[in-house]
């Protein structure tokens, strides 16, 4: 775990893929700087902001005008808030708006909103004229630690989360802190799921540092949410780099999302469950799971499911407003997941806290009981 940042400083952190690198930006006031830099990397492009329409009345004019400052021409393109403008439809009226406002091969499109805008703008970025630069400028906690990184885009699917799309690198992530100050708590605790993630696969120590300093990371107090943020990107970036398209460590990435995505899909996608609120009860699991299976003592999945829970996550199925399925249907759900390889289930398990695996070939029928044993104990509990 690196050294907490100073106040006020800004940090870069650069994700090494070769011709594709690019850097993460990361500090507080740094819209503002947003022109200077895509002047910097692309003189003379025009740009194209997709964003979703709540982003648009509080930072669209913001931006439009750091851009003009810069001499960057821009268009804008809105798009209706939530998972629901993950779609084709959402796709074609994003593509058609670029080619319409006659975007070219140099010049840009800049992703300003959190992980659905991001996940549509890149995706549409890779497809318009066979591939446009992009840039993400995330306004969500989610969007900054995760999703804007890593050039991962896509749309959803009936079937399930994120089954259309394409790896496509941003040139540049913009990740200004201070766009977090008017995120309502709920949308903050669910982009913590992710922070919290990042240390239950791979850093203990970083953990640790959570579990003392979560409460100075919420409030935004001193430098402790931009540390926060930086560490994150940074062991983002650095499993990006081993493994730009998820052929092995990158897979760790997704500790949680495999139960985590069957409860988000049986939630229709919708504000029942977000997306990281689906995330942090599906690492709930998965550290119950791996308890199960004598991977760890239950006594860290306990530890682990109190911090999340101390953070106004959910750590039970029960907490899913309106109840889940059953489970015949989350295990159909969970036989869409990304990772699945001839039909065979694989997970992210735990040896400790710190310490995730990729587990290939799960035996459904463990997964089955588990979840089962699960919901039975839920409905029991008062």
């Amino acid at each position: 775990m690196t050294a907490p940042l100073r106040t006020g400083d800004p940090d870069t952190v650069p994700v090494a893929l070769g011709a594709r690198a690019y850097d993460i930006v990361i500090g507080r006031g740094l819209l503002g700087s947003l022109g200077r830099r895509l002047q910097a990397l692309k003189p003379g492009a025009k740009a194209a902001i997709v964003t979703d329409a709540n982003v648009e009345k509080l930072l669209l004019a913001a931006t439009q005008s750091g851009l003009a400052a810069a001499d960057v021409p821009a268009t804008h393109i809105s798009v209706p808030p939530g998972e629901g403008s993950k779609s084709f439809a959402m796709f074609e009226r994003v593509c058609e708006a670029l080619i319409a406002a006659k975007l070219e091969r140099g010049d840009v499109v800049v992703a300003l909103g959190g992980g659905v805008v991001g996940d549509l703008a890149g995706f549409c970025a890779a497809a318009v004229r066979r591939g446009l630069d992009y840039v993400q400028v995330p306004t969500t906690l989610l969007a900054q630690v995760d999703s804007s990184v890593g050039g991962k885009t896509a749309i959803n699917s009936r079937h399930g989360k994120n089954l259309i799309g394409a790896f496509h690198q941003p040139i540049l992530v913009v990740a200004d802190t201070a766009l977090l100050d008017s995120l309502p708590p709920r949308e903050f605790r669910a982009g913590y799921a992710e922070v919290a993630k990042y240390g239950l696969l791979g850093d203990a120590g970083f953990f640790a540092w959570l579990e003392a300093n979560a409460d100075d990371v919420f409030a935004g107090a001193g430098a402790a949410r931009e540390h926060a943020i930086a560490t994150s990107c940074r062991m983002k970036a650095e499993i990006v780099a081993r493994d730009e398209r998820e052929t092995g460590d990158r897979a760790l990435l997704n500790l949680g999302h495999t139960f985590g995505h069957a409860f988000e899909a049986a939630a229709g996608f919708s504000g029942r469950l977000l997306h990281g609120e689906a995330v942090a009860l599906g690492m709930a699991l998965a550290f119950d799971f791996s308890a199960r299976l004598g991977l760890l003592p239950q006594a860290e999945a306990e530890r682990v499911k109190r911090h999340l829970g101390e953070a106004g996550l959910p750590t039970h199925i029960r907490d899913v407003p309106g109840g889940v399925p059953g489970v015949d249907a989350l295990m159909d759900l969970m036989a869409q997941d990304k990772k699945v390889k001839r039909g065979r289930l694989t997970f992210i398990l735990v040896r400790a806290v710190g310490a995730a695996f990729v587990a290939p070939d799960v035996d459904a029928a463990q997964v089955r009981a588990f979840l089962a044993d699960k919901l039975s104990a839920d409905k029991l509990a008062p």
